[in-house]
């Protein structure tokens, strides 16, 4: 039985994006390791082979991988998967490791790779074992990190990727209106994120009829729930005067794209108006500071400081905000543009960046719970566009009873 195949079953379905917009990222991947003196790069992570070659893996405990050197750019990916990787691969060229013996996807990688010189591997994801394997199956080849330029070059978003990602929170919107629509007394906070996620996926497939529908999710948190701004779906049951917490995540093609709410059921009381009100206004100077030329590190201080004036800085939870494109709540990550006091990147056009400010009030005390709103904007040369759409505050989100 073979080791490696091709399996081109059925025909290759329409790209997210263009042919020239993934021709001109490969273009500056190529730039990039001619620059850090790479002769091929082995992409292991599910966002960097998204983003060269649109295809997206679901692992399940098997390795894939994306070798691209000058002339190349091919996909290695487990029989499991059938035709599918090929299919889905920009430029079609994808191979097959089968599981008859182990390590067939280290003799893909052989097959591809030169036998000496240096290969870019991500080096904030790659595993110890994979790696001691990689310089086992080639022991002529230097490793050299890949994982930060690219990060780098992923942080700064094409036209194209941006009008992804504007139709993206769209779909946010369009979700969270779904959400707000099914809180009723009682109501279990998976069923009111169940009709958040069915509204978003249906209006995925409307829009984007060749992709696949995967990953789209809710998380819909109320009472003690919303302390934690990820915590998971629950069967709690909503009750008046609950503080909840919406969010909604359209996942389009891989690209993540957000929109979260702090709302109230039937009424809010005074102490939580206040801190909603609070968190509303460290918000709204939040967006007013996303331009260019500022720098994330800076922005998060600013903000502390305004935190800080209503004594409330120690009840901060998180950064105040993040970089979007391909990531999901299991892979990726673009950790040089995050609103914190520890990244100094300088936010430029064509970054897309959220802000979120989040704060934790502990049970027991007035007002408890979690307090958090969450827009895109995308800088331009002029500043800043938000392109969220839902409402936020205390006059909009008190949901009357039914």
């Amino acid at each position: 039985m073979q080791d490696l195949k091709t399996i081109h079953n059925g025909a290759p379905v329409p790209h997210t994006f263009s042919a020239r917009e993934f021709t001109d990222r490969l273009t500056k991947l190529r730039a990039a390791m001619a620059t850090h003196g790479l002769d091929a790069a082995l992409f292991t992570s599910i966002h960097n082979i998204h983003y060269y070659s649109d295809f997206l893996y679901c692992a399940f405990g098997r390795p894939y991988g994306l070798f691209v050197d000058a002339q190349r750019a091919v996909t290695i990916s487990a029989n499991i998967d059938g035709g599918q990787p090929w299919r889905r691969t920009f430029g079609g060229d994808n191979l097959v490791y089968t599981d008859w013996q182990r390590d067939n996807y280290f003799r893909a990688v052989q097959k591809l790779a030169p036998s000496s010189g240096v290969i870019g591997v991500e080096c904030d994801h790659i595993q110890v074992t994979t790696m001691e394997k990689l310089r086992a199956a080639l022991p002529a080849c230097q490793f050299k990190d890949i994982g930060a330029p690219c990060m780098r070059l992923r942080m700064l978003k094409s036209d194209e990727e941006i009008a992804h990602i504007r139709q993206g929170a769209q779909v946010c919107d369009l979700g969270a209106a779904a959400l707000r629509n099914a809180v009723r007394e009682g109501v279990p906070e998976y069923e009111a994120a169940q009709a958040s996620t069915a509204a978003m996926v249906r209006e995925i497939a409307k829009r984007f009829p060749h992709s696949e529908l995967m990953d789209t999710w809710t998380w819909f948190q109320s009472g003690i729930n919303t302390d934690g701004a990820h915590n998971p779906l629950t069967a709690r049951r909503v009750q008046a005067g609950d503080i909840l917490s919406l969010n909604c995540f359209a996942m389009i093609a891989g690209y993540y794209t957000a929109l979260e709410r702090t709302l109230f059921f039937a009424h809010a009381d005074d102490a939580s108006l206040k801190l909603w009100e609070l968190n509303v206004a460290v918000h709204e100077a939040g967006l007013k500071l996303l331009k260019p030329g500022a720098r994330c590190g800076d922005i998060a201080r600013q903000l502390n400081e305004i935190y800080e004036s209503f004594g409330l800085l120690q009840n901060r939870t998180f950064g105040y905000g993040h970089s979007f494109g391909v990531l999901c709540h299991y892979y990726g990550r673009e950790a040089g543009l995050e609103l914190r006091e520890d990244v100094d990147t300088v936010l430029q056009p064509n970054m897309v960046i959220s802000m979120e400010p989040m704060i934790m009030i502990p049970a027991g005390q007035p007002g408890a719970g979690g307090y958090r709103e969450h827009d895109i904007l995308v800088l331009n040369q002029h500043g800043a566009e938000n392109i969220t759409g839902f409402p936020y505050g205390p006059q909009h989100n008190i949901i009357p009873l039914c």
